[in-house]
């Protein structure tokens, strides 16, 4: 991968995160301001330290690692920068069982946001199916059983994935469930800021999953993962302290992240079966994406 391409590649996975992780902003935000300076400042400083090396930069290593145990713990860290035959073929071969598991989690992730929460209206239809909630759970089994029944033909390992990918789906979401319910009661409490920040950083962990997996559409390079999920968490911190109000303000950035989530599923489940995705697309993709919703946020508030 030349300089241009990885440029690319860290610009796409930059926003990415940055983007997804706005619900995960507005939390900490909303409970960091229940809490002492010093509480806000360690959280702040070594939260950071800890999302991006612990959370952001651990997990693809060990999913890399978990996918090819052949490579062992260096390997997988430099598979992507190797010139040995043997270690490409290796992470080539291995790669479509990563890739469904993770665009199972993705896309999973968008149809709950479809159905289920509730959303500023962006596209035509999307409230028509957010009243039809209910079919949620048949849509997301029905894809799952499709998925399966495709990645059985090639691979035993390619069909747990995808079911490994739902499962994740489903455990991460009930945190996260929990997680709204906890947050108003940290609010209102007289909970000590020591728990305070243990909570916001098992918030953090859940919520940077859906930035990991996702970062696997755009390259399977551990190394520029973690510069650019790093980056991305650097500037949700930013948000955090300085500019929540504002990005509030922006009614359908959620719903240019979610819409990015289902690209990026489909393009994960799409070269998992040996479509062949140029480098671009995933980068281009989230801008287009996450761009056409920001200017209609844009629009939307210059109407008011």
């Amino acid at each position: 991968m030349d300089f241009i391409s990885a440029g690319i590649v860290v610009t796409g996975l930059v926003l990415f995160e940055t983007i997804s992780s706005i619900d995960n902003a507005i939390i900490n935000a909303q409970v960091l301001s229940t809490m002492q300076q010093w509480a806000r400042r360690w959280f702040l400083f070594w939260g950071l330290l800890f999302a991006v090396f612990l959370i952001r930069g651990l997990l693809p290593w060990l999913i890399v690692w978990a996918t090819v145990p052949s490579l062992g713990p260096m390997g997988a860290l430099t598979a992507t920068f190797s010139g040995d035959p043997a270690v490409l073929a290796a992470v080539k071969s291995s790669a479509p069982i990563l890739l469904i598991g993770g665009g199972t989690f993705l896309i999973f992730l968008f149809f709950h946001w479809l159905f289920l929460e509730p959303k500023h209206y962006g596209l035509p239809g999307e409230a028509f199916i957010h009243r039809q909630g209910g079919w949620f759970f048949a849509v997301v089994s029905l894809i799952l059983a499709i998925l399966v029944w495709f990645a059985l033909k090639k691979s035993t390992l390619m069909g747990f994935s995808a079911v490994v990918g739902s499962s994740a789906f489903f455990i991460t979401h009930g945190f996260r469930e929990h997680a709204e319910k906890v947050e108003q009661e940290l609010i209102g409490s007289r909970m000590s800021d020591w728990s305070k920040i243990m909570y916001l950083e098992v918030i953090d962990a859940t919520f940077s999953i859906d930035g990991v997996l996702g970062a696997f559409a755009f390259t399977l390079s551990v190394p520029l993962i973690l510069i650019g999920n790093g980056i991305g968490a650097f500037v949700v911190r930013e948000f955090t302290v300085r500019n929540v109000d504002s990005i509030k303000r922006y009614l359908y950035l959620k719903n240019g992240a979610m819409y990015s989530i289902l690209f990026l599923g489909l393009i994960m489940v799409a070269d998992s079966f040996d479509v062949h995705i140029p480098i671009w697309l995933s980068p281009v993709t989230t801008f287009g994406i996450v761009g056409f919703f920001f200017f209609k946020s844009r629009k939307k508030m210059d109407s008011l």
